[in-house]
């Protein structure tokens, strides 16, 4: 039933010129809001600045793991009873960390908004951190861990930014390691959200049917219990380490392959030419020209792929590829030769058209369920986008010229790479 509910309630998304409306609540929370009263339903997305790389030393995978829990019982509820009570009122709230934030989403129909909401501000202000749910966690990420110690992909990424940021925050994988996990206690999660879940780094973004005026006192009833002010670490900025290719053996025929270099900012006056850019190299699918070069060519590899990973203290651009371990060298001196042609600019107006009609006509899908437009509200309020984003955007992409991209290709694509290969590759 809730499945069937939620389905449909999908289909009454807002079309992306809704009017955006701003909402800042008594005690200073701020959210962007799309209100959409044709269909009795809501989605909510959050985000705390703060994620896996404000961990404590020895304790990397704190904020992964409190993730886990907030919805496993909180205030008067045991981890049963919170459970019974999101679903037999057809909620859904879950949270999650990465290294850079801590975030959450929930869905509710219109007659349950406010006990969703309730149930919401237990998990975040009165979280229990019983000890048999801390325990059944803790077993899951560490299964999960043993798991992803056989995925080459996950072995690769990790590999990859341990290599990249030695010494840093941003070297740790935010789900921790397993001996770190073993020592993460309740009261370490207790400390954590006391410490980072405040309204000052907080934002919030809806879609669906509530007012700006119903938000706005639901906005303070649900987070005005926090603390007015977090007290996290900062994250230092740093630059990737590049120029090496490291090497995990691991006995099997295919390697996978993560590549990259420092990136360009969100806030840069060049990052939609970048964001052009990256398309037409490694971003835009099928007709990319690593895919040309490595797949439709050469047949190397099923995927090849490039795209922006903008970081708050190291934006990044990141590629990957996997093929037989035979062809790891040839793929990656591929990789390589496409970097440099387009830092010399060898690009023209076709590749430009190709990848701004598919970039301004693909938007739209993009914001195809209420959950979506929540979570894209919450990004244009992390990086001060303004509230008019969802109306300009394809006029910054179309405003982007040949020689914006060719500038920028020889910014972002001109570095050295840092590689890491995960298989048994001939010849590194």
């Amino acid at each position: 039933m809730l499945t069937d509910l939620i389905a449909a309630a999908d289909f009454g998304v807002p079309s992306t010129a809704a009017k955006v409306e701003p909402v800042v609540s008594a005690t200073g929370i701020k959210a962007y809001l799309i209100h959409e009263p044709s269909i009795p339903f809501l989605s909510l997305a959050l985000y705390f600045t703060g994620g896996g790389a404000t961990d404590p030393r020895g304790r990397e995978g704190l904020a992964f793991m409190t993730a886990g829990l907030l919805d496993e019982g909180a205030g008067p509820h045991d981890s049963q009873a919170f459970r019974s009570e999101l679903e037999d009122n057809a909620i859904r709230l879950s949270f999650d960390a990465d290294r850079d934030g801590f975030s959450g989403e929930l869905k509710t129909l219109s007659e349950k908004r406010e006990h969703a909401f309730e149930l919401l501000r237990l998990a975040v202000t009165a979280p229990r951190f019983d000890p048999e749910p801390v325990e059944r966690i803790r077993s899951q990420i560490l299964a999960d861990l043993r798991r992803r110690e056989t995925d080459p992909d996950y072995l690769a990424a990790r590999t990859w930014f341990a290599a990249a940021f030695p010494g840093h925050p941003y070297a740790h994988p935010t789900r921790g390691y397993p001996e770190t996990v073993r020592a993460i206690t309740a009261e370490d999660c207790r400390r954590f959200v006391a410490s980072r879940l405040a309204r000052d780094n907080l934002v919030v973004g809806v879609a669906g049917d509530i007012t700006a005026e119903e938000l706005r006192v639901l906005l303070d009833a649900t987070f005005g219990d926090l603390p007015a002010e977090s007290r996290r670490p900062e994250v230092p900025k740093v630059q990737p380490r590049v120029g090496s290719t490291e090497v995990v053996r691991m006995a099997i025929p295919q390697s996978v392959v993560t590549f990259g270099h420092g990136g360009i900012e969100r806030k840069d006056p060049d990052y939609y030419a970048a964001y052009v850019a990256n398309y037409i190299l490694g971003g835009g699918g099928f007709s990319s020209r690593l895919i040309e070069e490595v797949r439709e060519k050469r047949g190397l590899a099923y995927s090849v792929y490039s795209y922006l990973y903008d970081l708050d203290a190291a934006p990044l651009w990141i590629g990957g590829v996997a093929t037989n371990n035979q062809q790891v060298r040839q793929s990656i001196e591929l990789v390589r030769q496409e970097l440099a042609r387009m830092a010399k600019g060898d690009i023209g107006e076709t590749d430009l058209r190709n990848a701004k009609t598919y970039l301004t006509g693909s938007f739209p899908l993009r914001l195809t369920s209420n959950d979506q437009i929540a979570k894209t509200l919450v990004g244009m309020l992390i990086d001060d986008l303004g509230q008019d984003y969802l109306e300009r955007r394809n006029d910054y992409i179309a405003a982007v010229t040949l020689e914006d991209v060719c500038r920028v290709s020889r910014r972002l694509f001109s570095g050295e790479l840092l590689v890491s290969v995960v298989g048994d590759p001939e010849g590194l």
